[in-house]
Formats: C-alpha cells, sequence, structure tokens
C-alpha cells in the first residue's frame, strides 16, 4: 500500500437543531493544535440558527433530510479532503486529534476510531463501562461516537453510511475492516453520557447491548427501533 503524503482532513458533523452543542464543538475544533481542511455541518432540516453558527465558526452548512446515516453520507459526498473524520455534535474532541489521524493515515491505516471515555465528572462506573466499550471494539464494531475516520477512496469504495434508523455505520466498519488496517487511537474522545444519565446507566447499557443483539440476530434496524423508547429513533447505541 503506498503511504498517503499529503493528509487533509474534512470533518463531517451531522445536527439536529442543537445550536448550542454544535458552537462547543465548533469551537473546540477551531481550538486544535491542528486545523483540518474544512468542517462541513449538515443539518437535518433548514435551521436559520444552524446556518449562523456554521458563519460564526468559517464552517461550510449543508442542508439535507432527517436522518443520520443520509446526513454523514451527504456530507461525506462534499467533502474535498481525502480523509474524513466523521464527529457527532456532542464530542469533545482531543487537541492533537487532527496529527493523530494524521500518524495513524501516514502507518498505514485506512481508517480507524478513537477511544472512548466519558464527558464530564470522572466516577468509577464511567471508567468501568469505558473500559468495556473499548475492549468490545477491538473485536466488535466502534460507534459513530467514537469520532470514526477513514480514506474517502475507501469510504466510497466501502458504500458509506446506511440509510437507516439505528446502526448506520455497521455496514461501513464492516467493509473498512475486510479491506485494510481499521485501529483503535490511543488518544480518547470525550462521549456525553446525558443519554445514561437520563435512562440510568445500568438501563441505558443494557437496552443498547438489547439493541445489538437484535441487530445481529438479523432484526432490521428500523424494526428495532419501534421496539425501544422514542430515543431510540434519534440515539445510536453506544455501548
Amino acid at each position: 500500500m503506498r503511504p498517503v503524503r499529503n493528509i487533509n482532513i474534512s470533518i463531517v458533523i451531522p445536527v439536529l437543531g442543537d445550536t448550542r452543542t454544535l458552537s462547543k464543538l465548533l469551537e473546540i475544533l477551531r481550538s486544535l493544535d491542528d486545523q483540518p481542511l474544512e468542517i462541513i455541518v449538515v443539518a437535518g432540516a433548514g435551521d436559520p440558527a444552524v446556518t449562523e453558527c456554521c458563519r460564526r465558526f468559517d464552517s461550510i452548512c449543508l442542508n439535507a433530510r432527517v436522518g443520520r446515516g443520509h446526513q454523514l453520507h451527504r456530507g461525506a459526498l462534499q467533502a474535498s479532503g481525502n480523509v474524513i473524520w466523521f464527529l457527532h455534535a456532542d464530542a469533545e474532541p482531543p487537541r492533537d486529534a487532527i496529527e493523530s489521524i494524521r500518524r495513524a493515515v501516514r502507518a498505514g491505516a485506512i481508517g480507524g476510531y478513537f477511544r472512548f471515555r466519558f464527558a464530564g465528572k470522572p466516577a468509577w462506573y464511567k471508567s468501568l463501562i469505558a473500559t468495556l466499550i473499548n475492549i468490545r471494539c477491538r473485536f466488535g464494531i466502534p460507534y459513530g461516537d467514537q469520532g470514526l475516520f477513514i480514506r474517502k477512496k475507501d469510504y466510497l469504495q466501502a458504500g458509506g453510511f446506511a440509510d437507516t434508523a439505528l446502526f448506520e455505520e455497521v455496514p461501513l466498519v464492516r467493509a473498512t475492516r475486510a479491506a485494510g488496517r481499521f485501529v483503535q487511537l490511543d488518544v480518547p474522545i470525550g462521549v456525553s453520557p446525558r443519554r445514561w444519565e437520563r435512562d440510568g446507566w445500568i438501563r441505558r447499557t443494557v437496552e443498547n447491548r438489547l439493541l445489538a443483539i437484535g441487530y445481529m440476530l438479523g432484526l432490521s434496524p428500523d424494526t428495532l427501533a419501534r421496539y425501544y423508547h422514542p430515543a431510540a429513533h434519534e440515539e445510536q447505541p453506544e455501548c
């Protein structure tokens, strides 16, 4: 495999109206040690506030129909960089994230993800769940909240994100792993704990696992989304 010398990173962020959270992320991104080629925000509905937020942080704003897989794919097709980094709007990426991605790609990775860490105040149960998630990801599928990145040509060859209600990244990760090195970076990305805090740490974790088991057993993402509380239609299982 020929190493990639000039690595230009496009960031793609799907969002559905949460401008406060988006503003926080864009502020973090604009303070990183290295800057991306571009930041593409894909709004799931026309929202002037999102457009204004993107303007303030010199980011590209695209409109698309609601659906995270569809929004992510829309942004990926627009991306000019040869590496695409996908972020959730509530992510807290590390300062050296860009250089960490570049090092991995220079070393021969065609894609990868960041180590899982809960954002906010430390707690033993957060550390325990995060450790279990990171172990699982070595053998299973890392989800989109872990800052997936992939070379654009490999993204296109893999077919991109699925346009489904849940698990839109699973086919992409499986195809990428089959095509080349898909690595876990040593640096962590902060993941919002708000769903665990809202639903309860045990319930949220168990529900996420049941969703994943159902998917592995062949149930469609759309069917799974109907059998869980309404948040499941909007939120990806994380552990």
